[in-house]
């Protein structure tokens, strides 16, 4: 059976806390993004959430990373934290044109975070996709919505999703509602739920479980069990990619459990060098 790729990975990679039980001893802060690419698939860039950053930066951070691995990028809040989604336009633009294609195959979904306050417009949020470019410099772009109220719970939210090829973040979260339906052509988890208690953030049954969801989505099918507005889709043969990220909760386990999720899906995974 054919099966997209499968990403795991966390948010940032410049965190205090990791480099007691994830960094080697002593390793030097700019070499982190290394480090952690070397270990991870996958990283959620937060840092373009609260202020632009430089086409030199991008293309650094393009350099420092091993061939296949792939960032994603929280869209700048000022795009998204808003009333009237409809007026972001020059938000929008100036963050898409903003160096963002020199991450170049590296370039993975951008994640497009609503307030959790902003409840579900269907002719504002309409306006809003429009807006959103298909590609920039050459480079095809995959969106993502992170919606964060209640109100998305609703079969009309899921139509619009799935009409303009947005995929909806799945949260594990204690504070926002549960989206499990696919309404783009890949998946985007973020799991908020580790525990400071569990050396790896998480039980050990629960990467077995886990895994297996990722290669539901990614062969094109669809778990069992998760929280849903509507019956799961028919399986496709269409493969998916799946991007899953360790994000909040007890964050400094994040990058173990990140860890602990690729080995449960079969792959070599070089051990870190910090204390767990």
């Amino acid at each position: 059976m054919s099966e997209g790729s499968i990403r795991v990975g966390i948010g940032g990679w410049n965190f205090e806390p990791w480099r007691d039980n994830f960094y080697p001893p002593g390793w030097p802060q700019a070499r982190e993004l290394a480090y952690a690419s070397r270990r991870l698939t996958a990283i959620e860039i937060n840092s373009s959430f609260y202020g632009a950053q430089k086409p030199a930066t991008f293309a650094k951070w393009r350099r420092e990373t091993p061939e296949g691995f792939v960032f994603s990028l929280k869209a700048i809040r000022f795009a998204t934290q808003r009333r009237v989604l409809a007026d972001g336009a020059e938000s929008i633009r100036r963050f898409v044109d903003s160096g963002i294609a020199e991450l170049g195959d590296k370039l993975g979904p951008i994640v497009w975070q609503l307030a959790p306050t902003h409840r579900f417009d269907a002719a504002d949020l309409t306006a809003f996709l429009e807006l959103l470019p298909r590609s920039v410099d050459g480079l095809p772009l995959r969106h993502a919505l992170d919606v964060r109220h209640d109100s998305f719970r609703c079969p009309q939210y899921l139509a619009l999703a799935r009409r303009f090829g947005a995929a909806t973040v799945f949260t594990e979260s204690d504070d926002y509602p549960p989206l499990a339906e696919v309404t783009g052509d890949f998946v985007y988890t973020r799991i908020m739920r580790t525990q400071s208690d569990e050396p790896l953030g998480c039980r050990p049954e629960v990467f077995p479980a886990l895994a297996a969801s990722a290669r539901a989505w990614a062969q094109g099918s669809e778990p069992t069990g998760l929280p849903r507005v509507e019956p799961a889709l028919t399986p496709t043969s269409a493969p998916r990619d799946v991007f899953v990220f360790f994000i909040s909760g007890a964050k400094e386990r994040a990058p173990h459990a990140a860890m602990a999720l690729r080995r449960a899906l079969g792959e070599c995974v070089e051990p870190a060098s910090g204390h767990a």
